[in-house]
């Protein structure tokens, strides 16, 4: 499948501009992965890091639940991947799981927090960290465009470890 990629809009309203830019990184996130099969989705970076690209996949929806679902949107939702017991299974329970599904919630998840930043009356709209700091959804979303960009230049490396793919 072929990722289609916008490039961020260079004059809107500061919302659309959060907009474009956290489409854009989730994007580059997708094309990372794009024609790479099952296994070499779930190749690790080196020992002992357990850094995959599917891993990043699985820990990015999990990312975009908790904040937008949980924190935004008040909604009841759990972990997918990971649990108190094991914190970090959504980079570590990758060897046997569903490529297609984690992708599927992947997307599933961003379309849910494009709805959910959609419907907020503004950027001031406040939600609570699970540290019990207040944000608004602004820092929320400056957030997330910085961890996708840091998540993807870790996409960067791991790409090019499999193939030798290189780009932005």
């Amino acid at each position: 499948m072929t990722v289609e990629r916008t490039d961020p809009l260079y004059q809107a309203d500061e919302r659309a501009m959060l907009v474009s830019w956290l489409d854009y990184q989730r994007a580059t996130l997708a094309i990372k992965c794009d024609g790479l099969d099952d296994a070499q989705l779930r190749l690790r970076s080196v020992p002992p890091s357990t850094l995959s690209l599917l891993g990043l996949v699985r820990h990015m929806a999990e990312v975009e639940r908790a904040w937008f679902r949980l924190r935004v949107a008040g909604e009841d939702v759990r972990p997918i991947y990971f649990s108190d017991t094991d914190p970090d299974g959504d980079f570590d329970n990758v060897d046997t799981a569903d490529v297609a599904e984690a992708f599927t919630t992947w997307r599933t998840e961003c379309d849910r927090a494009r709805g959910i930043i959609a419907a907020a009356p503004s950027l001031e709209a406040t939600a609570v960290t699970r540290h019990g700091n207040t944000v608004s959804l602004r820092w929320i979303m400056l957030h997330m465009i910085e961890e996708y960009a840091r998540h993807n230049g870790h996409a960067d490396l791991l790409r090019e470890r499999i193939d030798g793919v290189v780009g932005q």
